[in-house]
Formats: C-alpha cells, sequence, structure tokens
C-alpha cells in the first residue's frame, strides 16, 4: 500500500501524462500537513503543487522514472531520472524545447496513514543547466 502512493507521486503526479490530473493526486497521496524539505527551501503541499504547475507548462514531456525505492519501516528512499525538453525560460536560461536534460534525482519520502507527509529530495539541476547549453 505505501509503495503504491511512492509510485503514484511518481509515475501519476510528477510526471505528465494524457491521464494528467496532478493536482486530484496529489490531494489524494499527499498528507495535510505535507512538507517537502530540499537544501535551502520547505515547501508546503499547496507551493508544491503551484511549483509543479509551472513545471508541467514549462516541460511538457517532464517525466519522472523510477530506478530504484529502498524501503525500511515507514520511509522510502527512491532514486529517480527526470527528463524533458523545457520551452521558456529555465533557470535564467532560454529555451526553445530543442534540447533535453536527463539528471538524477534522490528523495526521502515518510508515509503516516497511507499518505506522504515528508519528503527530502535533492535534483541535479546543475547537470540538467549543462545539458541544455549543449
Amino acid at each position: 500500500m505505501n509503495k503504491d502512493v511512492i509510485t503514484a507521486f511518481y509515475e501519476k503526479a510528477l510526471t505528465v501524462n494524457e491521464n494528467h490530473n496532478p493536482a486530484a493526486v496529489l490531494d489524494e497521496i499527499l498528507a495535510a500537513n505535507f512538507s517537502s524539505k530540499g537544501s535551502v527551501e520547505e515547501k508546503t503541499k499547496e507551493q508544491l503543487q503551484g511549483q509543479l504547475g509551472f513545471f508541467w507548462k514549462l516541460i511538457p514531456n517532464l517525466k519522472w522514472e523510477i530506478q530504484e525505492i529502498i524501503n525500511q519501516d515507514n520511509q522510502f528512499v527512491v532514486r529517480s531520472i527526470a527528463s524533458g525538453n523545457p520551452n521558456g525560460d529555465f533557470m535564467g536560461l532560454p529555451t526553445d524545447g530543442s534540447k533535453a536534460f536527463s539528471i538524477m534525482t534522490i528523495d526521502i519520502h515518510t508515509v503516516e496513514n497511507g499518505k506522504i507527509s515528508t519528503v527530502y529530495h535533492l535534483e541535479d539541476w546543475g547537470t540538467a543547466m549543462n545539458q541544455l547549453k549543449g
């Protein structure tokens, strides 16, 4: 059950597909007190939804592919590959959709009562920028 919540996060919420209704998926799988913690900032459920909405428009073929899941009790470590072709201002770099990035991401999820309550995450955006610069 808990692993299903984790895979839904990547396959149904983060990845853009033909039946993409991420807001409904995120409402279903994220706890009301959800917190996303990166190196510097922390986001609420609503803030994460806003950021992802921006990414889905900027990267219409955004894909997150799980490579490995390690589970201990209610925590899940996920190594994944994020990829896509941004079209617009991508972190200050003008893009036109002709170049793609493919980067590794690492997340540590805590699942409580069948919902993700916390995620600590790192994405290799420096590599993405180098790939997009060509």
